[in-house]
């Protein structure tokens, strides 16, 4: 499956933004949805999951803020954010985790900043 991710942008602290991750081939229902970051000079981190049961999963430092959501008849996936912060900035990825594999978009540069 390839993924392209799209939506990022500049946005002042407390705006909104959304992040979408279209897939050329179909989801499977079983496979595992993710958002991570990646902020200069730090590792990439897991913000957000999506599991079949519906299960939702946040890193602590967005939950309450994000949210992670998919529609299945457009093959999309998308991460919700709002009451954006500085330390928000990051590039973005989608990830589909699938048999023990991980497909990866190419990234979406997210800038939080006045």
């Amino acid at each position: 499956v390839q993924l392209q991710a799209s939506g990022g942008g500049l946005v002042q602290p407390g705006g909104s933004l959304r992040l979408s991750c279209a897939a050329s081939g179909t989801i499977f229902s079983s496979d595992v949805l993710n958002w991570y970051r990646q902020a200069p000079e730090k590792q990439r981190e897991l913000v957000a999951q999506f599991f079949n049961s519906g299960f939702t999963y946040y890193a602590d430092s967005v939950k309450g803020r994000f949210t992670i959501s998919r529609d299945s008849a457009k093959n999309t996936m998308y991460l919700q954010m709002n009451s954006l912060k500085p330390e928000d900035t990051a590039v973005y990825y989608c990830n589909v985790f699938r048999s023990s594999r991980n497909y990866w978009g190419q990234g979406t540069q997210v800038t939080v900043s006045s």
